[in-house]
């Protein structure tokens, strides 16, 4: 049983009553993923645009927009229009088997893994996570990887609340830290 499926099944009616919500359509659900990668350095280098273009993909399974500046910043060298960042935002099945792989393969491979961060909230129920190296994620080998390139995960919740967004995502298999107190 995939994720979606067993969110639907299992975790929506755990979900309802751990959250007291009488509403099966009120319970947290993940709306989207948005993957970023930042490539400042791909104003220089053309080829470091495409290769992060292609290993993005390979990674999301969908090919990512380039991002490019809106404004100059001398301080670091960057003019308007320059590509800075590819992005991606994942939906519906792609988006399951994002979270999914995320969970069961991508924080698994992180060198001395803890957990995740419990702070990593919004304020409105989303949950952002940095990744250092890309080459975690099972589509991409360390061997063949010219550069490691850093990315950003921010999942949306249909939640304002920061507490259900965490019991949300604590059901799907997110590894939090507790806290100690």
């Amino acid at each position: 049983m995939n994720l979606e499926e067993r969110f639907e099944k299992e975790i929506v009616p755990e979900l309802q009553e751990n959250l007291d919500i009488s509403n099966i359509l009120a319970v947290p659900r993940p709306k989207k993923v948005v993957v970023n990668m930042g490539i400042g350095e791909a104003k220089d280098d053309k080829d470091l645009l495409e290769e992060a273009r292609r290993e993005l993909a390979q990674i999301t399974g969908q090919v990512p927009n380039v991002r490019r500046a809106k404004h100059s910043e001398a301080g670091w060298g960057i003019t308007k229009g320059d590509p800075i960042g590819l992005a991606v935002t994942l939906r519906g099945t792609r988006m399951w088997s994002f979270l999914d792989k995320i969970v069961k393969a991508a924080l698994p491979r992180v060198r001395d893994f803890q957990g995740v961060k419990k702070t990593a909230f919004d304020g409105h129920g989303n949950y952002s996570l940095g990744f250092k190296d890309h080459t975690i994620f099972p589509e991409m080998d360390a061997d063949e990887v010219d550069r490691s390139k850093g990315l950003q995960v921010t999942i949306v919740t249909s939640t304002e609340s920061d507490q259900e967004g965490y019991a949300l995502l604590s059901a799907l298999g997110f590894p939090f830290i507790e806290e100690e107190s």
